[in-house]
């Protein structure tokens, strides 16, 4: 019995590699949320900035709770099934007027995840829109297999290794569009990327990138994952455990060890390394 899609969405998803939007929470909540997010920036500026954007799911009861949110798990559930957990998540922040940008690409790349029996989900805390810089997908790209791409580490660019695709026909490209508590669903394998954010305000999107059905594994570095719905994990994974507040000295332990390992998977291969 389906929890939160309908079969049009999943077929959408299934079709052309992703589904949007999904109503997860309301805008006052989701502004709740970006305060709350907002003031630990401040509370926090080394454990949220720049270069800290990896995992804060593992750290901040905020962003722990948009993780376990129950209409994103029941929309990931009627994707993948009832048993998956989370690999990790990402802070996709652009501030006013700037220059940050994401290059085509495809997330599977480089998590060393197999089989890609695994979602992401965006949640828009912000408006997200063309003018700020919303994600954009060429739709139907995720049937056609891995790309190869190119590290360009440009300083603007917000991928770790500024990855990007050549020859991308841009004409195909559909923006995603999404109000604060919304939140779009892609499969790893389709082809994304954004433009700068050109508008007056923040844009801010929160990553779960990505849920992970129970039976994919981890074929590069030690395999974390946070269980979040279904059965139990084997002993051939490391179990995660969830915050109980704000920045506790065990969970920052933790997130420590889980960013050491995710650098070493994302960047394995790579000529340099950078601080995120």
């Amino acid at each position: 019995m389906m929890k939160q899609l309908t079969e049009a969405d999943k077929a959408c998803y299934r079709d052309y590699g992703y589904h949007t939007p999904i109503d997860v929470m309301s805008q006052a909540t989701a502004f709740r949320l970006l305060k709350e997010f907002e003031q630990a920036e401040v509370d926090f500026p080394e454990a949220l900035g720049p270069f800290g954007r990896n995992n804060a799911h593992l750290t901040f009861m905020c962003l722990d709770e948009i993780a376990h949110n129950e209409v994103i798990l029941d929309s990931v559930e009627d994707l993948l099934g009832p048993d998956f957990y989370l690999w990790g998540s990402v802070l996709f922040i652009k501030e006013p007027e700037s220059d940050g940008f994401v290059t085509w690409h495809q997330d599977a790349t480089y998590m060393g995840l197999m089989p890609h029996d695994f979602v992401t989900v965006w949640l828009a805390l912000t408006v997200s829109n063309e003018e700020a810089g919303c994600m954009r997908v060429i739709p139907g790209s995720h049937l056609n297999g891995i790309k190869d791409h190119e590290d360009t580490f440009d300083e603007h660019n917000i991928l770790t290794r500024g990855q990007r695709i050549a020859d991308i026909d841009e004409h195909q490209a559909i923006d995603v569009v999404l109000r604060p508590g919304q939140a779009s669903l892609h499969h790893p394998r389709l082809i994304h990327g954004s433009r700068p954010n050109c508008s007056g305000h923040r844009r801010v999107g929160v990553a779960l990138q990505s849920y992970v059905a129970s039976h994919v594994r981890q074929t590069v570095g030690t395999h974390y994952a946070l269980p979040v719905r279904g059965c139990e994990l084997d002993d051939s994974i490391v179990h995660l455990q969830r915050p109980n507040s704000d920045m506790n000295p065990i969970d920052v332990s933790q997130r420590e060890k889980v960013n050491r390992n995710y650098s070493q998977i994302l960047y394995r291969g790579a000529d340099q390394i950078r601080g995120y």
